[in-house]
């Protein structure tokens, strides 16, 4: 497979003297020693994805080529795919051209290898695949690569990447994101400016990491074109060849093999991609036989399928005695460099501009038939239906039902991996169905599946628009597909943000009288407007209706759809006895039904899961999402993996596994990118932060980028989603160390007296709200805050909760000097948390506790609950808490008594007094700190109260006798 690999730009041995440059590696040594360094430092902080730019022709492919040549020789694995003009709608195409090359080298877990082979090379695998959805391909495709990395490295070269399908082009962003861990880098070359926007802007945005390099490649110099294009021309003719050309070096050979026929190039002669190139190209091919040309023509059309049984079935030689003239034709199109031979001895173009350019030189007829015959063949072949539909799209103009059934094949087959291909193919049987009535009802079901599939794959609007269609043109009797069409629509119409209309156009569709079963299923997707735009009160009666409903006409997916919904409405608004009834009610309809029921009900599943984590019930809420999870990615239900994915997260967090959680929100953060809802986007971004927050040190810069990019999305919008963006904006400032900051956003979540915020929720940010006032000496506002927090929970009686409002008073107590008070609080604390399973949270109060304690003269017991909130933290990854246990750990004991004041100091007051005994100034410590000057001030001047001096160099002196 490799010999095959490289012989693709080495030429054939016996190519014509005007092309004996092209072989050679010309002028491009400093670009290949960037290249080969990358190689020299695979897994060692080396970029892992390095993009190479330029213009047609430029050599770009060349440069790739000689890489991969000199990496294999090195031992690197090196897979090398491209991505080509025509055929953009095969999914994965560059993907499975690269994969092809994997021979039978060391077994690295040949089971992962085999799924990621079969879902990439054969896009009709379908439902019974390991892999289901297009996420977890992407996963699985960075852990094959990761694999074959550990066997002596791994490059995997893509070629011509601006010609990549949708879906090929979404694993490429994946991959930039996320670099696989090890000696793995990807290379691909392309074109600048003929690049999709949505890759170019992945680049751009990680272009200014270590991740990334890029390398440009400008025309060669005259120098280099003599020297290795065109060597024994005399100098004057290179000279005009060369600026006839502008250093680009395909330009250049074509002008060399015009004068080498005799067709001279004059002084003001210059050539670009569109005044002359094709002229030259084509000029090419007036020596070849009509035999000749119509191989060259097949080969062109045919692409990744011009094997020899392909060409001869298209070119009309089916005979073994047709098997002579054949090879004869093929050996004198190498001769000519027209074709060289590719991967498994398959015959290509030497270069994608001339196979565009003989292909569009293709009479429309000839090349329709082309395809036709390649169509049928592969169908005798057996092969799979994407393959068959890009020939039958290009070949069919009238309708067949042989044709369109394969169209629908080819869209079913790629609707959960690559549903870009799947609107594509859908889109071509819909030109293909008769405009008669008959066909209409055919006709609006093909037009809803394609709106799913714009839908999933970034283009709400044009799914709008689309089911607009539907539901306007919806006979009376088609309450299946109109109640399909509405509730889909209105669900695109919420991830655009537009809430208003979709709720007008689901009451619309209710005063039209549905009957039950739509009746249900629209008053569903009404009630899931709460709590992201109207609040759940407004929405009660409706979910009671549509209970009431579901229960009168027997509907048991229905009614359990109902009460999860209740469960997380109730649940949200501070209501845990009424959301603990309705969400037990709904578990025992839910857990009772058997998967292929709950299609519908992966959201309700997902709101039953959030509710009942906002009770503190996360085994329960864990299961709840895996099986809505499980059910989601089968039926290809994407819109509804975020809220599952960040429901599984949120209880990652509690139960303190923090590395899976933000395995999780990176996943959410993929699916939401790909759906392109803004609004979805902010709010998963705002999960993500966090995710890292708690996952991360104290002040890390990744979940203060998430939840500033989560505002910006989110604008001026104040429904719930904008105020989750919000606060976890104000708690990444906080531990940031910007309490200022953190205050702001946190009042802007929720108001001056966070009644904007769900209740469950307000403790936890009463507790944020204490820190952020002590952090600045605001005393007063801490005690209001406290104060508050302690009403919520009498009202919420959710122990998680009441513990963080135990945490505010004991805040409270410790910096009003009470360390004894401030101790019992938080061991009450940690044991609330540690009954109700709520990890992170029993961590946290255990190792502030320890502080206290310390204070409080309870040495052993302090070092105790330090250690145990240690390993806590530790064993669930949670770098936030590992960052404040080594604040808060237990000073060891004094000689003497002269270092137990030091105990009253929190741990951000501790280390600004050791600067302040350094010598350094307040603006100094600000810097240093990445703290305001305000807030510096602020710290000082309690340090100074609680060790009872009045100067700076009195504090200085006592922390030298500490």
């Amino acid at each position: 497979m490799q010999s095959g690999r490289e012989s693709r730009h080495l030429g054939s041995p016996g190519a014509p003297q005007s092309y004996v440059g092209e072989n050679r590696f010309v002028g491009r040594m400093a670009e290949l020693d960037m290249l080969e360094t990358v190689v020299d430092r695979l897994g060692h902080g080396a970029p892992f994805f390095v993009d190479i730019t330029g213009e047609a022709g430029i050599g770009k492919s060349r440069l790739l080529a000689e890489f991969c040549l000199r990496t294999r020789r090195r031992g690197v694995t090196v897979l090398r795919g491209r991505a080509a003009e025509y055929e953009r709608h095969l999914p994965f195409h560059p993907f499975t051209d690269a994969f092809a090359e994997l021979d039978d080298g060391p077994t690295r877990d040949p089971d992962l290898l085999k799924v990621v082979s079969r879902v990439l090379t054969d896009s009709g695998a379908g439902p019974h695949a390991t892999v289901t959805d297009r996420f977890r391909l992407h996963r699985s495709v960075a852990r094959a690569l990761a694999l074959l990395g550990r066997c002596g490295g791994l490059v995997v070269a893509l070629d011509d990447l601006h010609w990549a399908d949708p879906a090929s082009l979404e694993l490429v962003d994946h991959l930039v994101r996320h670099p696989v861990p090890g000696p793995v880098a990807l290379v691909v070359a392309r074109r600048d400016r003929q690049t999709p926007t949505a890759l170019s802007a992945a680049l751009m945005r990680e272009l200014g990491t270590d991740a990334v390099l890029r390398i440009g490649l400008g025309p060669l110099t005259e120098q280099a074109c003599a020297e290795g294009l065109a060597p024994g021309l005399p100098r004057e003719h290179t000279g005009r060849l060369h600026a006839a050309a502008g250093g680009n070096p395909l330009y250049f050979l074509s002008l060399l093999h015009a004068h080498q026929e005799q067709h001279p190039v004059g002084p003001a002669v210059s050539i670009t991609a569109a005044n002359g190139l094709d002229t030259l190209l084509l000029d090419e091919l007036a020596p070849l036989t009509s035999s000749q040309r119509r191989t060259l023509e097949a080969i062109a059309v045919l692409g990744d399928h011009a094997v020899p049984s392909v060409v001869r079935a298209v070119t009309g030689r089916n005979d073994d005695e047709d098997d002579d003239e054949d090879d004869h034709d093929l050996r004198a199109l190498m001769d000519r460099d027209l074709v060289r031979m590719g991967p498994g001895g398959r015959p290509v173009l030497r270069h994608p501009v001339l196979r565009t350019v003989v292909y569009e030189s293709v009479p429309t007829r000839r090349r329709a038939m082309i395809h036709h015959a390649a169509a049928l063949e592969l169908a005798r072949i057996g092969a799979s239906p994407a393959e068959r539909a890009r020939h039958i799209e290009r070949s069919v103009t009238t309708w067949t039902a042989e044709a369109h059934a394969v169209l629908k094949e080819a869209a079913e087959s790629t609707a959960s991996t690559a549903p870009a291909s799947s609107a594509h193919w859908l889109q071509a049987a819909l030109r293909l169905l008769p405009g008669t009535t008959e066909h209409d009802v055919e006709r609006r079901d093909l037009m809803v599946r394609q709106a799913r599939a714009l839908g999933v794959s970034g283009r709400l609007r044009e799914a709008r628009s689309l089911l607009h269609q539907v539901i306007s043109t919806a006979g009376a009797d088609e309450t299946g597909v109109r109640t399909s069409a509405v509730v889909l629509c209105a669900r695109v119409e919420r991830y655009l943000g537009n809430y208003p209309e979709a709720a007008a156009l689901l009451h619309r569709e209710l005063n039209s009288r549905p009957a039950p079963g739509d009746r249900v299923a629209i008053g569903l997707e009404l009630s899931s407007s709460a709590p992201h735009n109207a609040p759940y009160p407004q929405m009660r009666s409706e979910v009671a209706r549509t209970l009431a409903d579901a229960r009168t006409s027997g509907n048991e997916q229905g009614e359990a759809g109902a009460l999860a919904v209740a469960a997380f409405g109730e649940a949200y608004e501070g209501r845990p006895a009424a959301a603990s009834e309705y969400a037990e009610q709904a578990a025992a309809l839910l857990d009772g039904l058997p998967d292929g029921d709950l299609t519908a009900l992966c959201e309700p599943l997902g709101r039953l899961g959030w509710a009942e984590a906002f009770l503190g019930r996360y085994a329960d809420a864990e299961r709840h999402a895996d099986r809505g999870l499980r059910i989601a990615r089968t039926t290809g239900h994407v819109y509804v993996l975020p809220l599952l994915l960040l429901c599984k997260a949120h209880v990652r967090i509690q139960v303190c596994r923090l590395r899976s959680a933000r395995d999780l929100a990176d996943e959410a953060e993929d699916i939401a990118r790909a759906i392109g809802s803004s609004e979805l986007l902010a709010f998963v971004l705002a999960n993500k932060a966090q995710v890292r927050i708690a996952a991360s040190a104290p002040g890390d810069p990744g979940a203060l980028a998430a939840a500033e990019e989560a505002v910006t999305l989110m604008g001026p919008s104040t429904n719930w989603r904008a105020s989750m963006a919000w606060c976890m904006l104000g708690y990444a400032a906080l531990t940031g160390g910007d309490p200022h900051r953190a205050r702001e956003a946190l009042l802007r979540a929720g108001g001056e007296d966070l009644r904007g915020l769900q209740p469950s929720m307000r403790p936890l940010l009463s507790e944020l709200l204490v820190t952020a006032a002590l952090f600045t000496g605001d005393a007063e506002s801490a005690a209001l805050w406290a104060g508050r927090a302690h009403e919520e929970v009498e009202q919420l009686g959710l122990p998680v909760q009441r513990a963080a409002a135990l945490r505010s008073a004991a805040q409270l107590s410790l910096y009003e000097g009470d360390p004894a008070r401030a101790a019992d609080l938080l061991a009450q604390a940690a044991a609330l948390c540690a009954r109700s399973g709520a990890v992170f949270w029993e961590a946290r109060s255990l190792l502030l506790a320890a502080q206290a304690m310390a204070a409080a003269g309870s040495g052993r017991r302090a070092a105790a609950m330090w250690d145990q909130g240690h390993r806590l933290a530790t064993a669930g990854d949670a770098g936030l808490l590992v960052g404040l246990a080594e604040l808060t750990r237990p000073p060891a004991p004094a000689a003497s008594g002269t270092a137990a004041w030091l105990a009253t100091l929190t741990p951000r007051e501790r280390e600004i007094a050791g600067l302040v005994a350094e010598g350094l100034t307040n603006q100094a410590i600000a810097s240093k700190l990445y703290l305001s000057h305000r807030t510096v001030e602020t710290h000082v001047s309690r340090v100074l109260r609680k060790a009872e001096l009045t100067s700076r160099t009195a504090l200085a002196a006592r922390m030298a006798r500490a």
